[in-house]
């Protein structure tokens, strides 16, 4: 069984912000704007090192959709910036006419995604964000697990050609990817191998079923564990070869389970391979405020969801 370690918890929403500022030094055609949001989203050094490849719009994220569209056309690659649910929801219209059906080369960057923003409240947490983009044709839909791989993911989809929504968080959580690690969008990372359940894993759950999978281990029951980074276009083949192994499945995710990675992965299997699968996610709910840690356990988005589950799911094999 692998050992991962936690170097130092950090917010992943930081890791965007690096990942940022090397590509405003390495690459010009990178231009940054925001929706009044630049210390949240972590934009302040990109903006201090190239304020003429910055724009701060305001609170009028459909405008900021809008220009980043038009800044396309003329070869500059932007990046928008404000909390995940002003960057789909309020904004949806925009990303798919003006963006996902012009097939503009815009990167939508979002943080504070799901319910660990905390006590900000259900009004500002977004549990439908990864349904929304990845049923738009030809949108990619990252969501990363740590600061290290969402600075690598960062700069990675500047060299992507076409839409993307990159999806990260406001809370500090264990960074145990490597440093300046490569990112290859589409390809899951198998973090460990195991013969007896699968554990696919995106954004904030892939640390947590890491800590689940120690748990089952001692347990006597053994646990693949998969880091799914990219959700669309998802890793078929690594999902299909791991259930085949282990003959089940759980899905973890800060997200609804309605549209999220859990019915992506439901997909794959039902058209290749039918497995049982369970599903770790938020169950057709808003959220509420709280703390990140509280709300987490609430609404079971946990190690201990992810042990039970997969504990039920090993039983209906």
């Amino acid at each position: 069984m692998k050992t991962y370690i936690d170097t130092g918890k950090k917010d992943t929403r930081s890791g965007f912000g690096a990942g940022l500022t090397e590509l405003g030094k390495s690459n010009e055609n990178v231009v940054a704007l925001c929706a009044d949001l630049t210390g949240s989203l972590k934009m302040d050094e990109f903006k201090a090192n190239h304020p003429e490849r910055f724009f701060q719009v305001g609170i009028a994220e459909a405008n900021m959709i809008g220009m980043a569209a038009g800044m396309t056309i003329g070869g500059k690659i932007p990046f928008t910036g404000t909390f995940a649910n002003f960057s789909t929801g309020r904004v949806y219209d925009q990303i798919r006419q003006s963006v996902a059906y012009s097939d503009k080369n815009v990167k939508i960057c979002a943080s504070h995604a799901g319910i660990t923003l905390g006590e900000d409240g259900a009004t500002h947490q977004i549990l439908e964000d990864i349904g929304l983009m990845k049923m738009l044709p030809g949108m990619t839909v990252i969501n990363t697990c740590d600061y290290n791989q969402t600075k690598a993911a960062t700069i990675a989809i500047a060299k992507h050609e076409g839409p993307v929504y990159l999806r990260f968080g406001r809370p500090k959580v264990a960074n145990f990817t490597p440093e300046n690690g490569t990112f290859e969008i589409g390809k899951a990372v198998n973090l460990q191998d195991g013969s007896d359940v699968t554990i696919i894993a995106t954004g904030h759950l892939v640390w947590e079923a890491l800590e689940a999978a120690k748990t089952l281990n001692d347990a006597g029951i053994s646990a693949a564990v998969i880091n799914i980074h990219t959700i669309k276009p998802l890793d078929a083949n690594a999902i299909i070869k791991s259930v085949k192994n282990t003959g089940c499945v759980v899905t973890a995710e800060e997200h609804n389970y309605l549209g999220g990675l859990g019915e992506s992965v439901s997909r794959i299997l039902a058209e290749n391979h039918p497995a049982p699968q369970e599903f770790v996610a938020t169950k057709d709910t808003f959220g509420e405020s709280g703390t990140p840690e509280q709300l987490m356990d609430k609404y079971g988005l946990n190690a201990a969801a992810i042990v039970k589950a997969a504990k039920k799911v090993v039983a209906r094999k």
